[in-house]
């Protein structure tokens, strides 16, 4: 007879996967190039959250998640509810009329260094955008943080 704690405990020796439970099924487990996911199941918006999506970053850096892929344009980064607060602050520094929370989507793109480049880019983008029959509203240069990047 054991207790029920000794039931559930891990195995500190496990070489596999843990057992299917929950949301979790072993059967999916492969091989990746380091992806990590951190979420609410209900969608609530958490400080904590961006904060453990950061550190799956730090953590999978040694799968070439630094955002700094030279010969692919690979990066990496974190995927978030649209923060519109924080986007009518920076929209109002870079003197873009932003409309209310869901009138318009935020599009997010690797550019070129070299000026030209990234002119001509961005020129490109504007007549798709036109072209669809939206109105682009304006630029910003996202701070990077990095070695290389």
């Amino acid at each position: 007879m054991t207790n029920k704690s000794e039931k559930n405990a891990v195995p500190q020796n496990r070489t596999g996967p843990p057992p299917k439970q929950g949301l979790y099924d072993p059967q999916f487990e492969h091989e990746a190039c380091g992806v990590g996911f951190v979420v609410h199941i209900k969608g609530t918006k958490s400080h904590s959250i961006i904060r453990q999506g950061l550190q799956i970053l730090t953590n999978l850096d040694h799968r070439g998640a630094c955002g700094c892929e030279a010969n692919t344009g690979d990066g990496a980064g974190i995927l978030i509810q649209t923060p519109h607060e924080f986007l009518k602050l920076v929209a109002r520094e870079a003197r873009v009329a932003l409309p209310a929370p869901g009138d318009y989507g935020v599009g997010m793109m690797f550019l070129p260094r070299d000026r030209e480049q990234r002119a001509e880019c961005e020129k490109i983008f504007a007549g798709i955008v036109a072209e669809e029959g939206q109105k682009l509203l304006g630029w910003r240069t996202v701070p990077t943080i990095g070695a290389g990047c």
